[in-house]
């Protein structure tokens, strides 16, 4: 499933709803699952089932489990059943409002699992690689509150003359755990999406003199761009994904997630050492090789449009205000 969070606007202002992409359209999943339910005849309480298995909340939806994800598959398989009829609801994705997938996720972790873009990020600043990079995949922790979804403007912070785009994809955990070897990390994968990690270059070279995490360089509000769905690891080979950049239509950069030094398995094991991951955390996988204009002595500018694709995802596109 590729499944998504949009706004629908009320007499009350915009209601937020979990849905799912189908045939072009938006399927509203929780009341496609009152739908279902009614016309199954087995309960008089169709609606109130329906918001509790599948809520109206991108998180909350994780926590159901396979419980959700079945009951998502069912109002999916009903939705289609009955297109073209009123019942259930489904969108034009013009007549809604498509969020981040997790319009705030309880954290955000993102790696440097890339070796080329290791390699060329140390190579810049006038250092070898570090052996440590090979034994364990070092992240750093992003602000859950600076995140927008596709079609939003980037908002050009003032304190930067270098803003820079980065082509990346990641996972929101699904089930919690703790001390999670690889071998069970997929249990904890809800799904796939893409993330495009701005950063402010100039200020991010200076700050990391200070052998701290970077702080404006990475801290600004906009900064933090996923979309435009989650994809259900069913549906997904993550570890064969075509992803390519393109700015104002013009490809920039390309490569393929299988170059990924540290997978996302591996990267859940040691995450999780001797700390609690719950359903919303996001993990990235780090920006591929040459897959920022840093690496390529190419600069964004304002009134660009960027777009990030990765395969079997979609396409993530923003312009920069």
């Amino acid at each position: 499933m590729k499944l998504v969070t949009f706004e629908i606007p009320s007499p009350t202002g915009p209601l937020r709803r979990v849905g799912a992409l189908s045939g072009g359209h938006i399927v509203d999943l929780n009341l496609a699952y009152a739908a279902y339910l009614q016309a199954a005849g087995r309960t008089d309480r169709a609606r109130e089932i329906a918001d509790a298995v599948i809520p109206a909340d991108m998180i909350e939806f994780f926590k159901g489990g396979q419980l959700s994800r079945d009951a998502a598959r069912q109002a999916l398989d009903f939705a289609a059943g009955n297109a073209g009829t009123d019942m259930p609801p489904a969108h034009d994705p013009e007549d809604v409002t498509l969020l981040a997938p997790v319009p705030r996720p309880r954290s955000i972790r993102d790696t440097i699992s890339f070796e080329t873009h290791a390699k060329n990020f140390e190579k810049r600043s006038g250092k070898p690689t570090p052996d440590l990079w090979y034994e364990r995949p070092i992240y750093y922790k992003g602000n859950c509150d600076t995140v927008i979804g596709p079609g939003e403007d980037i908002i050009w912070p003032g304190h930067t003359e270098k803003l820079d785009y980065e082509l990346e994809f990641g996972i929101y955990i699904g089930k919690t755990g703790k001390n999670i070897p690889a071998g069970d990390a997929g249990d904890h994968i809800a799904g796939y999406t893409i993330f495009n990690d701005i950063s402010a270059r100039d200020a991010l070279q200076r700050e990391i003199t200070m052998m701290l995490g970077p702080a404006k360089g990475k801290d600004m509000d906009t900064g933090n761009i996923f979309g435009p769905c989650v994809v259900t690891p069913d549906e997904i080979d993550a570890g064969n994904l075509k992803m390519e950049a393109r700015i104002n239509g013009e490809v920039w950069s390309e490569g393929n997630s299988s170059d990924m030094y540290w997978s996302f398995h591996q990267i859940i094991e040691f995450i999780s050492k001797d700390e609690t991951l719950h359903p919303g955390d996001f993990i990235g996988s780090g920006t591929i090789a040459f897959g920022c204009g840093d690496e390529l002595d190419r600069w964004i500018q304002r009134g660009d449009v960027i777009e990030l694709e990765v395969e079997g995802i979609g396409v993530l596109r923003n312009r920069v205000a």
